[in-house]
């Protein structure tokens, strides 16, 4: 009888916590896991600076049409992670020091009415990432730099759901960074060639 009883409480419990699975949603293993993309496999830019100095001019405001907040994965967390990545300082008896400022790191959202009875609504979400790269030198207070605006642009059906806005936001923010790299590294190779180190090493972008 207390055998019986064990296993009717075992089939129970399991029982129970699937229905915790079922009510509670999909489990987390399944929810997907979005990161900001990263630039660790591509050899750094080495620049004769004693140091790396990266800072934020961008302050999110929450209210729309701006929605950077609410996407999975942040621009400005991203340029961030971008600048230590692959730039890196590699003269520390110089004095001067590199300054990346992060601008601008924002999204848009604009609805689009359908123009005929049956066309349904779109929403039209626009990205813009600005980043000043600048080699400056406290003793000569000689200053120079670079800086790049990148942009990307995303149309999507107004129905679509929230887990698949955030697939596309991601995909969107994923090829704003690729191109973003591309550009500024073009541009840190034209404009700050005289503090690269392994300037054969910096791919040029056309």
């Amino acid at each position: 009888m207390i055998k019986a009883r064990k296993v009717l409480f075992s089939i129970i419990t399991a029982v129970s916590l699937s229905a915790c699975g079922t009510l509670y949603g999909t489990p987390e293993e399944e929810i997907p896991q979005y990161r900001e993309p990263r630039f660790q496999e591509q050899h750094p830019i080495e620049l004769r600076v004693n140091r790396i100095d990266i800072s934020s001019e961008f302050t999110p405001s929450f209210t729309r049409p701006h929605v950077e907040h609410l996407l999975p994965i942040s621009i400005e967390k991203s340029a961030n992670l971008w600048a230590r990545d692959r730039l890196k300082a590699a003269d520390f008896s110089s004095p001067k020091i590199a300054e990346v400022t992060i601008k601008d790191a924002s999204v848009t959202e604009e609805l689009e009415e359908g123009s005929q009875i049956f066309e349904p609504d779109k929403i039209k979400y626009s990205a813009r990432l600005v980043i000043n790269v600048k080699v400056a030198d406290p003793q000569s207070l000689a200053q120079t730099y670079t800086e790049v605006e990148a942009w990307r642009t995303l149309t999507i059906p107004a129905s679509t759901d929230i887990a698949g806005k955030e697939q596309y936001w991601n995909s969107m923010v994923e090829k704003l960074m690729k191109d973003f790299d591309a550009r500024m590294t073009s541009n840190i190779s034209r404009d700050l060639s005289p503090y690269i180190i392994n300037q054969e090493m910096t791919p040029t972008y056309y």
